[in-house]
């Protein structure tokens, strides 16, 4: 049961008799109280005359997968089992994450018949929305009361990463055919196969030249090289802590995936075999063994339920399962912080571990690289007298906030310098760049290692 906005009013205007009988020499409470009675007989009688609204059966469709951002309609299809028309107000139980459209929604089905009711879900958050019930209230005829009842309707929807960084995966499989073979642009370096032969136009590398077919062609042949395929790459994202760290406009774990998605793309057109590893101290996604076409519909069913867990990483337990995925992988991307010689400090002392077998690619998302403050100390040391008395009368200006801000940021770039010649000095390479950055920049890197021939 439950009552309306009209309920209250009703109950008001009772003030008008007992102003008027009390007036009338009649004691006030027997007014209010007869008053009460009369507006829960009204009330009880509007409830009894409301059509019950658990005759009602209620079947959902939905799609079971949509992209972050992307709208998806839900449809709940009702049927009136009943011998009266329904008329009712219809509530999902969606969270608000899942981004519904009208919170109430008008039935007016006849009976015997079924009506489909028809919601747009544009979701806010990754992962998995659900809904398990649908509540529905029917008003009586008077518009005072009326019957409520919850009805149960599971529904699931499995929110995706958007993969927005696709927007540059055509020009890294350019430069990828370029590599390849397929246009008039070859390389050639240290661990390459061997493609095919053709004639030596001016300009190219004369290491190449094949003298024995030059021989017997009767002109001068040049070798071409291709990279290697069927290597292995493991792409490991941290999941811990650090990862709940806000860059851009998402956490550092967002980024992660952006340049997990994108780099696997990469190397699965590469011919090469890519393993995904979403870990903290448990495995929260796995995926391995999957080429081809099949891989990035994988990768993105595996990472939407991955959230940022506040705890460390154990990384001797990451590298293990590096090892577990691929005994000899040709190159490890792990993407992680390493901006806080105090949150790196067990990532360092893990890392030459796994330097010493492989190639080790440690990959950062930042809100500041720390390129702008080494420049701006660069152009302080060369400035004048008069340009550096100029910049202390506008420091002066600024307010302590301020000044302990840019001290702030300041110490936070030399630490991120630190911690990347830690990972040097490891034997690992440091890509650091934006959230927005750091997917295209950890692209160009594997295609720079390909194409020097060192994967």
């Amino acid at each position: 049961m439950f009552v309306t906005g009209r309920f209250p009013l009703l109950v008001a205007l009772g003030v008008v008799p007992v102003v008027l009988l009390s007036a009338a020499g009649v004691p006030a409470w027997a007014v209010v109280g007869a008053w009460m009675l009369l507006c829960l007989a009204v009330a009880g009688a509007d409830v009894a005359l409301a059509a019950d609204p658990r005759a009602l059966s209620i079947q959902r469709r939905l799609p079971a997968r949509s992209l972050l951002g992307e709208p998806a309609e839900s449809e709940l299809i009702v049927g009136n089992g009943a011998t009266r028309a329904m008329r009712a107000l219809v509530r999902d139980g969606w969270q608000p994450t899942a981004g519904a459209g009208p919170a109430r929604l008008r039935l007016d089905v006849p009976a015997g018949e079924r009506r489909i009711l028809r919601q747009r879900l544009v979701p806010a958050r990754r992962g998995e929305l659900r809904s398990s019930f649908v509540a529905v209230r029917s008003g009586g005829p008077l518009g005072f009361a009326g019957r409520q009842a919850v009805l149960e309707a599971p529904g699931r929807l499995r929110v995706l990463p958007p993969f927005r960084a696709r927007r540059h995966l055509p020009s890294r499989l350019a430069r990828l055919r370029e590599l390849d073979g397929n246009t008039s642009v070859q390389v050639r370096g240290q661990g390459t196969e061997f493609d095919s032969l053709r004639e030596y136009v001016r300009g190219d590398d004369v290491r190449s030249i094949d003298w024995r077919a030059t021989a017997r062609a009767g002109t001068t042949m040049l070798r071409t090289w291709r990279p290697e395929r069927d290597r292995h790459i493991v792409i490991v994202v941290d999941t811990g802590r650090t990862s709940a760290v806000r860059v851009g406009d998402g956490t550092r774990l967002d980024a992660g995936m952006e340049t997990a998605l994108l780099l696997a793309a990469l190397a699965a057109r590469a011919g090469d075999h890519v393993h995904v590893l979403m870990f903290d101290r448990v495995v929260r996604a796995r995926v391995s063994r999957v080429d081809g076409p099949a891989l990035l519909p994988t990768l993105v069913d595996a990472m939407a339920p991955v959230e940022p867990q506040l705890l460390d990483t154990d990384w001797d337990a990451a590298f293990a399962q590096v090892r577990a995925l691929a005994g000899h992988p040709s190159l490890v991307v792990l993407v992680t912080a390493h901006d806080d010689p105090a949150a790196a400090r067990g990532f360092l002392g893990s890392l030459p571990a796994l330097t010493a077998r492989t190639r080790v690619l440690v990959a950062t998302a930042s809100e500041d690289t720390g390129a702008g403050s080494a420049s701006t100390a660069g152009d302080a040391g060369s400035s004048s007298p008069r340009t550096a008395r100029r910049g202390q009368r506008a420091a002066e200006t600024k307010t302590a906030a301020d000044v302990y801000a840019a001290a702030a940021a300041e110490r936070a770039a030399a630490d991120a310098r630190r911690v990347v010649a830690a990972v040097e000095r490891a034997g690992g390479e440091a890509v650091t760049a934006s959230a927005d950055d750091l997917p295209p920049r950890v692209a160009d890197r594997y295609l720079a290692l390909k194409a020097a021939g060192r994967l």
